[in-house]
């Protein structure tokens, strides 16, 4: 995959970290590989959005920058495995910060719906009732 040259700002760490797991799938795909070797159809069953060839697609771009392995097996059928490279391995911390940034991203959204929703049936009761 062609990358961008980046002139080094001072954002630039970032950037280049963001253009290696850039996209909707490419950071899910490394957190599932944490737990382990995962099977193309192990990974397909994690990530019910996605399509088989945008899943191949993003597998040959994570190789590529070698934040995963692929090994293959002379098998009938093939099996195809794949895992965390030393690189990959090392992006574990920022994984994990994402998934708790997350996880309290979402629990905030979700105590703001709770109580804008509480508010609404408060403000609802104390309406004056037509006689």
């Amino acid at each position: 995959m062609k990358r961008k040259d980046f002139g080094c700002g001072p954002g630039c760490p970032v950037e280049v970290t963001l253009d290696l797991i850039d996209g909707k799938w490419k950071g899910v795909i490394l957190y599932h590989l944490q737990e382990g070797r995962l099977r193309f159809g192990e990974l397909r069953k994690r990530l019910p959005g996605i399509t088989q060839r945008m899943l191949t697609k993003q597998l040959r771009a994570l190789e590529e920058d070698d934040l995963i392995t692929r090994k293959v097996y002379a098998e009938v059928p093939p099996r195809v495995d794949y895992e965390l490279s030393e690189t990959g391995l090392r992006l574990r911390p920022v994984i994990d910060a994402l998934k708790a940034w997350g996880e309290d991203h979402r629990a905030r959204l979700e105590g703001k719906k709770a109580k804008s929703q509480s508010g609404n049936t408060t403000r609802q009761a104390r309406q004056p009732q037509p006689a």
